[in-house]
């Protein structure tokens, strides 16, 4: 669950008293002014009486979300506004027809609140679970995961050919030096690099070239290899322990990851309390003798014990 805050913003609104009294005075009145709470979340609108405030407006903008993403704020709060007015207006004209009254509506109605309840539960139970200590424990154990993998820093020259890779390889046995030749022979889009590859782990290459890569040493050549791409030449120039992201690089990504795991924690520790009755489970089928067995029971909310 993805939950996204829209930066708020606080606008304060200051009418002078009066004409009458004078630049200085008004800014002397004013400076000595208390402010009240309502400063903080004014009204910006009313329609029919009822009020609009800022927090509507904020409100509002949590609930639509990625439709305002790319607006300028004075643009976002602007359509906002306009259109919670006109929800307010078709609202009470809602309201006069007794659409409230529908059996549909009440259906819908429950439906929103429970959904409702459920959001904001799972976003409190989330921010609870998402401490310094729980974060840095994800990552000290995904660290050591990482850390754990060998990442391998190698060059290739690609061709199409095994007769070409065969006469690559001969240049190389010349002396040839390989990221020159790179440059020149190779059909990979890396070649104006000298075919470099930079680092990389044995999941992030086809089998058959992390094979090679892997067993090769530090400044060794391989033999022709083929892929699917094509035929290569392997040269491995360095091999290391991978190395973990620092902490704030994958900040975002631990925070997601601890948020919907207390989240799914908790509703698997409310499901072994609760009292969960499956009624649309077909009958099981007769058995072999001929007797039919009794329709399944109910299906209980805890799953049998792991033998």
């Amino acid at each position: 669950m993805t939950i996204s805050l829209p930066a708020t913003k606080h606008f304060l609104r200051v009418r002078l008293v009066s004409s009458v009294l004078g630049g200085c005075l008004a800014a002397v009145l004013l400076a000595g002014t208390p402010v009240h709470a309502d400063d903080a979340n004014p009204v910006l609108a009313k329609v029919n009486g009822s009020e609009i405030r800022q927090s509507d407006v904020n409100l509002a903008a949590e609930e639509m979300g990625p439709s305002l993403a790319q607006m300028e704020p004075a643009a976002r709060q602007e359509n906002v506004l306009a259109f919670l007015i006109d929800m307010k207006i078709i609202a009470k004209a809602a309201e006069e027809k007794k659409v409230g009254n529908s059996e549909d509506f009440k259906k819908r109605l429950a439906f929103a609140r429970d959904r409702l309840l459920m959001d904001r539960l799972l976003v409190s139970e989330g921010k609870a679970a998402l401490t310094d200590s729980a974060m840095k424990t994800v990552y000290t154990d995904a660290s050591k995961q990482i850390t754990s993998e060998q990442e391998v820093h190698a060059r290739h020259i690609l061709v199409p050919t095994e007769e070409e890779a065969k006469k690559v390889e001969e240049e190389l046995k010349k002396g040839a030096d390989f990221a020159e030749l790179a440059k020149k022979e190779s059909k990979d889009p890396g070649a104006s690099d000298g075919g470099d590859l930079g680092f990389f782990t044995k999941e992030q290459m086809v089998p058959d070239f992390s094979k090679v890569a892997f067993a090769l040493e530090p400044g060794k050549i391989s033999d022709p290899v083929k892929t699917q791409f094509g035929w290569h030449i392997i040269k491995v120039e360095e091999k290391r322990a991978r190395k973990a992201p620092d902490f704030d690089q994958v900040k975002p990504q631990i925070e997601q990851f601890v948020t919907r795991k207390a989240q799914a924690e908790y509703v698997a520790k409310l499901r072994e309390t609760a009292k969960i009755e499956r009624l649309n489970k077909p009958a099981e089928p007769a058995s072999a003798d001929g007797d039919k067995t009794s329709p399944a029971k109910p299906a209980d909310s805890k799953t049998p014990a792991k033998k």
